[in-house]
């Protein structure tokens, strides 16, 4: 921290949703020249803790002061040009319009007639875009380039506005390890310019990489804040769970102990020959019931486009899927739904989640064809199938009445897994199932896919966490290029082996 110099202070923030107190008089201090950690479980009150520092929400009590100067803020646009820029992990720009565009928005270059200069900007970016380690088309949109790119230009953007206080939302949530990377020695060059970095996360090995302090909130309170060196893991989990430390470590050594009973043998999923110009390249693989098949591979080896092509979602340009040894006719996400093949999307807010709606209305959208009677929907099913769910996956709403985008980002997964348990599907397929869930709700959801796995259901596993793949899944089958280039069982699949196989380079 720069000298002692504050850039921002929360002081004793009260934020209250209908029947939830989320933030319970919570204080932090952001200072310059620090990179400052913000940990908890989903729902301790880190979302809404950001969105109150950002002008997103305005807290009903509490103070916050600007670089020692006390701030209220309409809005979201108050906050940027205040000087607080706040990258989130879902993104927040514009897929429609191009990288550079995106990257110069509200900021365009101009010629001496006052018009905007669109070659110089797309010089600029090109320029500003190759030091964090891109080199791409400016002119495409950026919804045509991965969630990886995506975040790095975001970033990217933040930086060129200046801003003085820096928010990264998960931000390793969507990069391979070379783009995370360059986002660490980013951070250290903000660090170094004196700009305050927030950096919320629930990856805690990187809080010893980049972070000078940490704040801990649980259930909408702050029970801890102290420096990051001398914080061992341990305690830190035991702090965001509010559970003693031996507990979790006898956990964590017995928590995959139990195996489940070999799969019978007949698949119930068969994935053959897919085919899709430059996304995929023959890619075949088989789940049989009660098993985990993990799916590896870098950003861009096709591991989405293939849970996506089997289940109706991306146009194949040849190649066959069969459930229970009966072809999938059509092609299409309704086919895919009635052949029993369920996606849990890579990105749930744009994909799955429909965030006005309520949490009920979101669980049984998929089910609804089946829970009518000549056209009439009983509400008391529904209800009843809700209530259920809500139970089974410990799903934290104030009531089933709740719009769903109001949830802490480990419930709304449960609300999607919900949705597809709903339909008593034969297949899951699971498209980075943990990603930007806490602790807490990654263990649950672990668990949640195990139990799944126990009572028949097979499950296709896509995940970037090494370990998740490891200790979750029967077999795992390693993608690179759009191909299937290894495949790894039981006590062959190490961590290690993975990145190897997956970082590898064909021959010739």
């Amino acid at each position: 921290m720069t000298a002692g110099i504050r850039a921002v202070e929360a002081a004793g923030i009260v934020k209250d949703f209908p029947g939830v107190r989320a933030l319970d008089h919570v204080s932090l201090t952001l200072g310059a020249g620090e990179v400052h950690a913000l940990v908890g479980e989903n729902g301790a009150g880190k979302s809404t803790l950001v969105r109150v520092l950002t002008g997103v929400h305005r807290p009903d009590s509490g103070r916050l002061r600007l670089r020692g100067e006390e701030v209220r803020f309409a809005g979201p646009l108050d906050a940027r040009q205040a000087g607080i820029s706040t990258i989130h992990q879902e993104g927040n720009l514009v897929p429609s319009m191009s990288v550079a565009r995106n990257l110069f928005l509200g900021r365009e270059p101009r010629n001496r007639f006052g018009l905007i200069d669109a070659a110089r900007a797309r010089r600029l970016t090109e320029e500003i875009l190759r030091e964090y380690g891109l080199c791409l088309d400016v002119r495409r949109p950026l919804g045509s380039f991965g969630p990886g790119t995506q975040q790095m230009v975001a970033l990217a953007r933040a930086v060129q506005a200046d801003a003085r206080v820096v928010v990264l939302d998960e931000p390793t949530s969507s990069l391979d390890s070379p783009e995370a990377e360059t986002l660490f020695e980013v951070i250290a060059r903000l660090r170094a310019q004196g700009r305050a970095v927030l950096y919320v996360t629930h990856r805690l090995e990187e809080l010893d990489r980049v972070c000078d302090r940490v704040t801990v909130l649980r259930d909408g309170r702050v029970v801890h804040t102290g420096p990051v060196a001398g914080l061992d893991r341990l305690r830190l989990i035991s702090l965001m769970l509010g559970r003693n430390p031996a507990d979790i470590a006898e956990q964590g050594t017995t928590a995959f102990a139990a195996r489940y009973p070999e799969p019978a043998d007949a698949p119930v999923l068969r994935a053959t020959g897919l085919v899709k110009d430059h996304v995929l390249n023959g890619v075949s693989l088989a789940i049989r019931p009660g098993e985990v098949v993990g799916l590896g591979g870098l950003i861009g080896s096709g591991r989405s486009e293939t849970a996506k092509a089997i289940a109706g979602a991306l146009t194949l340009d040849s190649g066959e899927v069969t459930v229970a040894g009966l072809p999938v006719r059509g092609r299409t996400v309704r086919s895919a739904i009635r052949a029993g093949i369920g996606l849990l999307p890579e990105n749930r807010t744009t994909e799955g989640l429909i965030g006005s709606l309520s949490v009920k209305e979101n669980i049984v959208l998929a089910a609804l064809p089946q829970l009518s009677r000549a056209g009439i929907v009983s509400e008391s099913r529904i209800d009843r199938i809700v209530e259920i769910f809500i139970k089974r996956l410990g799903i934290k709403a104030a009531s089933p009445g709740q719009p769903a985008g109001e949830l802490s980002g480990g419930n709304q997964q449960k609300v999607l897994l919900a949705r597809w348990l709903a339909m008593n599907p034969k297949v899951l397929l699971l498209d980075e199932p943990t990603r930007g869930i806490d602790v807490g709700a990654k263990a649950e959801v672990q668990a949640l896919i195990d139990d799944l796995a126990a009572e028949g259901l097979a499950v296709l596993l896509i995940s970037s966490d090494l370990e998740e793949l490891v200790e979750g899944s029967d077999r795992v089958v390693i993608l690179r290029d759009g191909a299937v280039v290894s495949e790894f069982n039981g006590p062959d699949i190490t961590a290690g082996l993975i990145m190897t196989t997956m970082a590898d380079r064909p021959s010739g």
